[in-house]
């Protein structure tokens, strides 16, 4: 799994990239823990999911605990580019209605900063 983080107005970017299966999960975890320890009061994160070829179980329980860290400190979180396998991965763990879904990087950012 590869995962690049950017920040943009405030919002921290995560560009993923393989699969997140097994230790991946464990892996993002952490990255998303220190990016949470760095964050502001009302952290705000955007997952792009254009080059995730695959998740199960443990990258969906990693989302979830980001939900949870984020939603404690008044934070939002979006998806953009996601595919019809995470989309149902999403749904089966009912974070289809928690995450903000976005058409594109601009308008997630817009979005979640509330431009």
């Amino acid at each position: 799994m590869d995962i690049n983080i950017g920040r943009r107005d405030g919002v921290v970017i995560l560009k993923l990239g393989g699969k997140i299966v097994g230790i991946a999960g464990g892996e993002l975890r952490q990255v998303i823990e220190e990016q949470l320890a760095d964050a502001s009061e009302s952290p705000k994160f955007l997952f792009d999911f254009s080059d995730v070829s695959r998740m199960d179980s443990s990258g969906l329980g990693t989302l979830i605990g980001l939900h949870v860290s984020v939603a404690r400190k008044g934070g939002r979180i979006g998806v953009i580019n996601v595919s019809n396998s995470i989309n149902n991965l999403l749904v089966i763990g009912r974070l289809i209605t928690i995450f903000e879904h976005f058409d594109s990087e601009d308008e997630a950012i817009a979005s979640l900063q509330g431009y």
